[in-house]
């Protein structure tokens, strides 16, 4: 399983292998953190594509042996979180010398963790954010992405459950950091 990681820009021609990845990363690595209730239920909605981010070319995809490994990107726009179904949306630009570009949709094959995909996507989200004007970068965490994101100097500032259809909520972190330019 060890390959040479390539890491590229996702296109619209990615989307249904990305549906595949989440769905796998969501019930293989967020179970210790979440109930499976919870997870189906953010399925589609909190957790998914979010194609807005493939059109802005801020979206990556990481691939081992030409196999889909890992994904996640940043935005420019102000919808924090969630995927192309997610409630209220707003996909106005974000103003990079008064507003953080947002972190956004960190998933990892199950197979693939903790082998540094997570860490390669973050270089190049908070690089491209950075060429893009922003100084500031936020995301809204899954309680199992805390680690990843503290590793790189976020900080937590305030936990938020977001509404699920089934009645329960999803908690999440939301995580803030300062980024050179």
């Amino acid at each position: 399983m060890e390959g040479k990681f390539q890491l590229r820009v996702a296109t619209r021609a990615d989307v249904s292998a990305l549906h595949g990845l989440i769905a796998l990363s969501v019930r293989g690595l967020m179970i210790s953190e979440y109930s499976p209730t919870q997870l189906e239920a953010a399925l589609g909605t909190w957790l998914g594509v979010d194609t807005r981010l493939i059109d802005d070319g801020t979206y990556f995809i990481v691939e081992a042996d030409g196999a889909l490994v890992g994904c996640g990107g940043w935005s420019k726009r102000k919808t924090p979180y969630g995927s192309d179904h997610r409630p209220d949306r707003e996909d106005a630009l974000l103003d990079p010398k008064k507003e953080a570009a947002k972190i956004r949709a960190f998933f990892v094959h199950p197979a693939w963790a903790r082998r540094g995909i997570g860490s390669m996507i973050m270089e190049e989200c908070e690089r491209a954010a950075a060429q893009a004007g922003f100084t500031r970068c936020e995301m809204g965490a899954t309680l199992s992405g805390v680690p990843l994101y503290a590793k790189y100097g976020y900080q937590s500032v305030e936990r938020v459950e977001l509404p699920l259809s089934n009645g329960e909520t999803l908690p999440i972190v939301k995580m803030v950091k300062t980024i050179a330019r």
